[in-house]
């Protein structure tokens, strides 16, 4: 990596804390992203965390405590990197990892403000709620939001707006009181075909459920495995990309395995913008 790189420091920074609880290497040589019955993963697991010079200490943790873990690391690293980019998406931003599983979390939010409404509205009728189901709760990991903004501020330049004018923009805090939901970031400490779908169905949950800019909706994820991946990256319509944790290191395990038909798929992924380091997502975000 580059020195004296800011988003290559960030990203440096990002694997150091990973490293320190999260991401390890245990006694019998298994890295705790591994999948410790799939030889591949295992292999190519130990490769990337080598890379990044994790040490053997001790056994994995148990799966929510490392995916609690990743997306606290995660939630950070792109608190800190978006707000580098202040100057190509000025406002007031906030980057937050979800604590406490609200399932009405995304109702704090202009775009699915009225899933409140549709909550209490199934809550009081059995037959509603039976039909609704559960399509309507939708909890990120770790949201991105913008806060609206002040006449004040619009009119900064020029006189843009007044009370006759533009009345029902969601941007205006005179006229809207709630914030902007910018992005949904899922993440998926490793991939299983559950959690696959997991995360499909949640992204094509926030787009039939929102009224106004449909958010980002992306997933970060840890898993080693190529194939894996495709199964959430590849496709498209419901989520925006799929950004790896280390997709440097990943490449690079691969090259050095001799694995060339999970580099050919791993390839196809990257060429075809399904697949991104996380090093991109601050960028991508500020689109």
């Amino acid at each position: 990596m580059t020195k004296n790189v800011k988003f290559s420091e960030l990203r440096k920074a990002f694997h150091a804390v990973l490293l320190q609880h999260t991401l390890t290497i245990n006694s019998a040589g298994v890295a705790s992203n591994a999948d410790s019955s799939n030889t591949p993963s295992k292999k190519i697991a130990k490769g990337i965390a080598e890379l990044l010079n994790a040490e053997t200490i001790g056994e994995r943790i148990p799966g929510q405590t490392s995916g609690n873990q990743f997306e606290e690391i995660c939630a950070h690293f792109v608190k800190t990197a978006f707000m580098e980019l202040h100057h190509l998406r000025p406002g007031v931003w906030d980057v937050h990892q979800v604590i406490g599983r609200n399932r009405l979390e995304i109702a704090k939010y202009d775009q699915y403000s009225h899933l409140t409404a549709l909550d209490k509205a199934a809550k009081a009728d059995p037959e509603l709620a039976a039909a609704l189901g559960s399509d309507y709760t939708i909890t990120p990991d770790i949201v991105v939001v913008r806060q609206t903004v002040s006449d004040e501020v619009i009119n900064q330049n020029s006189k843009l707006v007044d009370r006759e004018i533009a009345t029902l923009a969601s941007l205006r805090n005179t006229e809207n009181s709630l914030p902007l939901l910018h992005a949904s970031i899922s993440c998926k400490w490793t991939i299983r075909s559950d959690r696959a779908q997991n995360a499909r169905s949640e992204a094509l949950n926030l787009i039939r459920n929102r009224k106004g800019r449909l958010p980002h909706v992306v997933v970060v994820t840890a898993e080693p495995t190529p194939s894996r991946l495709a199964s959430i990256a590849l496709g498209t319509g419901d989520i925006d990309c799929v950004y790896h944790f280390a997709l440097y290191e990943l490449q690079a395990v691969l090259k050095n395995l001799g694995m060339e038909d999970a580099s050919d798929l791993l390839a196809v992924m990257v060429d075809g913008k399904r697949l991104k380091d996380i090093s991109d997502l601050p960028l991508d975000l500020a689109i």
